[in-house]
Order: C-alpha cells, then structure tokens, then sequence
C-alpha cells in the first residue's frame, strides 16, 4: 500500500482509561495470567499535535517525567507504523499531557493510540480501527482499547476487545496521589497476599456487564472491583484515607485505579462529582483531584490543517 500525505498537521485527542473491574488470575508455569477487565474510555484528554518535518521527533509539555523522542512510547508508535507503510517517520508529535504519568489511568497507551490516529491521517493511509488495533497491540497492550474508547470487555488481556453497552453516562472524581506505585511491584505483593490468606477477589465479570446495561450507577458502583486493591492498599496505606474521604464526600463507590496510586470515586452526577471533588481538594488526602465522565471515543483527530 502507498500512503500519501494529505494534510501537513493533524490535532489528536486520545483519552484516559479507568477500569471498571478488573480480575487478576493466579500463575500458570511461565505463561501470562488470566486477566478480565471492564475498561471505560473517559473525557481526560491528552492532546498531540503531529506536524510533517524533517525528523521524528516528540515533545511534551504538562507533565515531568515524560520521555521524548523514541523513548516515548508516542515515537515509538509512529516509528512502527512508519515501517509498516514503508515511509519515512518524518514527524513533529508535541503532546501536551492532561492525563498525569504513572498514574494507572493509560496515559501511555492513549498517546501511542493518539500518534497512530494522527500518523494514519498525515499520510492518508486507509486503514480500519481493526487494522490499527493490530499495529497498536504490538506496541502496548492498552493501545486498542484507547483507540476503541468507549466501554469494553477484555479477556486474556484487553487486545481482545468486545464492546459493552453502557446506558447512562458515568461521572467520576479521580484522587491523586503524589507517589507512584510500579505493576511488578503490586503483582507482587498481591501474590504475598493471596499466600498469606485469601484476600476478596473482583468476582463474576457478568454482574459489572448487567450493572452498565441497566443504566443505573448506583448498581455499577455496588460492582466497581480491582484485585490489585488490598496490594496497593497496603503498600500505600494513604489510599485507605483517600477512598473514606471520597466516600465521607458522598461518593457511591471507590476502587483504586489499576496498581495505583489514583483512586476513582464514582458520583451519582456532575454536580455531585464536583462537591466531591471540591471536598477531597481540601482533605489534604489527595495532591491532585480531576473530574471526569464517561464513556467517550477512542483517539481521534479533532483538526487538520
């Protein structure tokens, strides 16, 4: 396939990732463990802006610790799909970061998703979703889903994407944490944990499917479910003060995001999202608090020029 450039400079949104449930199986030999997420696409965006120019090369403005160039996993992205097209990975990506780093909420993925969406526009290839999602698995396992966007059932990993109907639109408080917590790191400990005792488990991924079906966020947030919880709890004990005070603000429910260290509060609507969120900033339980609804797209262009 040829692919031609058709415009000089495309703007990408590319949105955060807060799973809803999120099953975490036990160790078979050397294989990878069985995982089942309910993933949900939310309006916390990154933005990239991805020019034609002499060489690749990404930017990012909004966030520390952000790597740039091929480093970031946005240059990587556009590099590898550069090689599939057979052309040259002459780009300028400048991402402004909205959705914090290490954090647990994709942000990662959403770039790379971004940097594909926007690379596929720059050089008029003509590819599917589909096809995207194919390239983007190899690169990081949460790229289909930010491109997807939405609400989704991943099992086995959620490269295997089925698309979940959610009724009624979700709003969320997200509390921050100013420290991070690494994946290993809590695998690890919720192995020591599951060891030591049982800890409770996400439960039957069904009962999150008929929650979102019925339209109802007093019944999704009765199955809001993390496994990695009791091990980011307990690595981070700060987070147990995090989710009372959301609760204490008046929050149906909280799960910690992923490994941590972000806990999402899930709020009966906007206007209550924003009294939590007003609530939790003085609480001094939190460094950063963000407001954010759902579902919403996957990666997008939102202007070309």
């Amino acid at each position: 396939m040829t692919a031609h450039p058709i415009v000089t400079t495309v703007r990408v949104h590319a949105p955060a990732t807060i799973p809803l449930h999120l099953g975490v199986g036990e160790v078979h030999g050397t294989g990878p463990r069985d995982v089942v997420t309910v993933l949900h696409a939310v309006d916390l965006y990154d933005e990239l802006v991805i020019t034609r120019a002499a060489r690749l090369r990404v930017t990012t403005t909004g966030a520390r610790g952000a790597p740039e160039d091929l480093r970031n996993v946005a240059g990587a992205a556009a590099r590898t799909f550069a090689d599939r097209l057979g052309v040259a990975a002459a780009v300028s990506i400048e991402i402004t970061k909205r959705i914090p780093v290490g954090v647990g909420l994709a942000g990662a993925s959403a770039d790379a998703a971004g940097a594909l969406v926007g690379c596929a526009a720059l050089w008029g290839a003509d590819l599917s979703r589909d096809e995207l999602a194919a390239v983007g698995a190899g690169i990081r396992p949460g790229v289909p889903f930010s491109l997807s966007g939405g609400t989704a059932l991943g099992a086995g990993g959620d490269e295997r994407l089925s698309p979940v109907l959610a009724r009624t639109p979700l709003h969320w408080v997200l509390a921050m944490a100013g420290t991070r917590l690494s994946a290993p790191a809590a695998m690890a400990q919720l192995d020591k944990l599951r060891a030591s005792g049982s800890p409770q488990r996400a439960g039957d991924v069904r009962d999150m499917l008929a929650a979102l079906g019925s339209g109802d966020p007093t019944r999704v947030a009765e199955h809001l479910a993390n496994d990695f919880e009791p091990a980011a709890i307990s690595l981070m004990p700060a987070l147990r003060q995090t989710r009372r005070a959301g609760l204490d603000a008046g929050a149906l429910a909280a799960v910690v995001v992923g490994a941590g260290p972000t806990v999402a509060l899930l709020a009966a609507s906007r206007e209550a999202a924003e009294n939590i969120a007003a609530e939790l900033a003085g609480s001094g339980t939190c460094r950063t608090v963000q407001l954010a609804s759902g579902p919403v797209p996957g990666a997008r262009v939102i202007g070309s020029e």
